[in-house]
């Protein structure tokens, strides 16, 4: 990942209403969340809810398909993964012990999210 791309997802993560919508969106797996189910169970209006959105879709972050007439929002997983990564490529200058207990959340989070997602 480059810095600009790192620094685009870290901006859009850098809200509370936005960092609440894509963790929802991460614990709702490959399937996601339609827009209105997002805005009920984070007690979000339409309007605030559609700009945040669109902020984590515009740093990658999230992805929306159309399902009838609904529109139904994803966590980007690798894109995720990819923020996570480079945040850790430099981790540790040579003492492991800094970055072990990042490495075990990493192992135990790999158990639970599919390898290959649909895009």
């Amino acid at each position: 990942m480059e810095m600009k791309s790192a620094i685009a997802s870290l901006g859009a993560l850098a809200h509370e209403g936005r960092l609440s919508t894509f963790r929802l969106l991460v614990q709702a797996g490959p399937d996601g969340l339609a827009a209105g189910e997002v805005a009920r169970r984070l007690g979000m209006l339409p309007n605030t809810l559609s700009a945040s959105l669109n902020v984590l879709s515009h740093a990658g972050l999230i992805s929306a398909r159309r399902e009838g007439r609904s529109v139904i929002y994803t966590a980007n997983y690798d894109g995720m993964r990819d923020l996570l990564a480079f945040l850790m490529e430099d981790c540790c200058a040579g003492s492991p012990e800094i970055c072990a207990p990042l490495a075990e959340l990493a192992q135990r989070a790999a158990c639970c999210v599919p390898q290959s997602l649909p895009a």
